[in-house]
């Protein structure tokens, strides 16, 4: 066995114990000396890595009796460490949610793959004066050197193209709704929509969903008991009510939120596509609306929008004909759109400015 200079780090070939089965991962932990600190810490491991273990597993693992291992998860309990016993045939140790955060134990790959992830997220990990930059920093600190390194190397070196989309929201609203889905509890939520239109609502806060770099919160709306999606960044209040709820059965946050994206905003859109419908599918998101058929050779797009001339923008990459039925504001966003496009074919400034002022409605429809 080789030695070790710290319990946090496994070193060593692998080992067998009383019962001639081998270990592996954490359990080729090896302390350098049995000291009573060293013990506690290879037990604060093992509770890590195994919740519900037994007394008898764990002195296993220890080498020792049953009544020493349970000696041990007492020092952690001294030690403010939150250990939760549950007795009986079946019973075992489990960290619980305490007022001190238990030291963690890191490998190296999953060391690196957290600062990945953080980088994923377009954070900018070199500000220690940011909240994800702090965080960081004060977890490779207190790693060791050899399950840092490659990891702090990674944070060093890496920029970060920041993601234009993606909105962060304020983490004590994410909270917030996290804890009152937890809780099955309602809520009050004051919005601002895209538009700028203010409203409240009480909803049930079935999940939050990260997608594409954006918070949304996925709920069910009272008294109209209609599913909605609300940006996080957007939600200026949340109120905690004493109504509780019970979610759906086999509910899928992802799917239910790409289905319910462009429900609920002030502009309803209707669009006919001339084009077959499994042709139209691959064009449009979701957050545009919803498909269906109307023929063998025609679809329409329903659904709604706060924000008629991001839409617009957005119908203009469908490679096939189509045409506006429904709101006048989404008509006022294609035309102007129309307008700008049309006047970006001009050859000087005075025929854009003559075009874009009074275009030609015969020579916009056959450019």
């Amino acid at each position: 066995m080789s030695d070790v200079s710290s319990p946090f780090v496994c070193h060593g070939d692998q080992r067998k114990i009383d019962s001639g089965r081998s270990t592996s991962g954490l359990e080729k932990c090896l302390y350098s000396a049995p000291s009573p600190t060293s013990r506690a810490l290879v037990a604060l491991q093992l509770l890590q890595a195994h919740p519900g273990i037994t007394a008898a597993k764990l002195a296993e693992h220890l080498e020792t009796s049953e009544r020493a291992a349970r000696r041990y998860v007492e020092m952690l309990r001294e030690a403010g460490i939150a250990v939760r016993s549950q007795r009986g045939r079946y019973g075992g140790y489990t960290l619980d949610r305490g007022s001190r955060l238990p030291p963690l134990v890191f490998t190296p790959p999953e060391a690196l793959a957290l600062v990945m992830a953080i980088l994923d997220g377009h954070h900018n990990t070199s500000e220690p004066d940011q909240p994800v930059g702090a965080a960081l920093g004060k977890l490779l600190r207190a790693l060791p050197t050899s399950v840092a390194a490659q990891a702090d190397a990674v944070r060093r070196v890496t920029t970060v193209a920041r993601d234009r989309a993606a909105v962060r929201p304020d983490p004590e609203r994410v909270a917030t709704l996290v804890d009152a889905s937890e809780q099955h509890r309602s809520v009050r939520v004051d919005y601002r929509s895209e538009a700028s239109n203010t409203w409240s609502v009480n909803c049930e806060p079935w999940a939050v969903v990260v997608r594409h770099g954006r918070w949304y919160l996925l709920c069910r709306t009272h008294p109209a008991g209609a599913v909605r999606t609300y940006r996080i960044d957007r939600i200026n209040d949340i109120e905690l009510l004493d109504t509780t709820f019970d979610p759906p059965d086999h509910l899928d946050p992802v799917a239910m939120l790409e289905t319910h994206l462009a429900a609920g905003w002030e502009h309803p859109t209707e669009v006919i596509i001339d084009a077959p419908l499994a042709q139209v599918e691959p064009w449009i998101s979701p957050v545009l609306g919803a498909l269906e058929a109307i023929d063998s050779e025609t679809t329409r797009l329903s659904g709604t929008t706060s924000n008629p001339t991001w839409y617009a923008e957005q119908l203009t990459a469908l490679p096939a004909p189509f045409r506006i039925i429904a709101d006048e504001a989404l008509h006022n966003a294609i035309t102007a759109l129309a307008h700008r496009l049309y006047a970006a074919t001009a050859t000087n400034l005075g025929e854009r400015q003559e075009m874009t002022a009074r275009p030609n409605h015969s020579d916009v429809a056959r450019r």
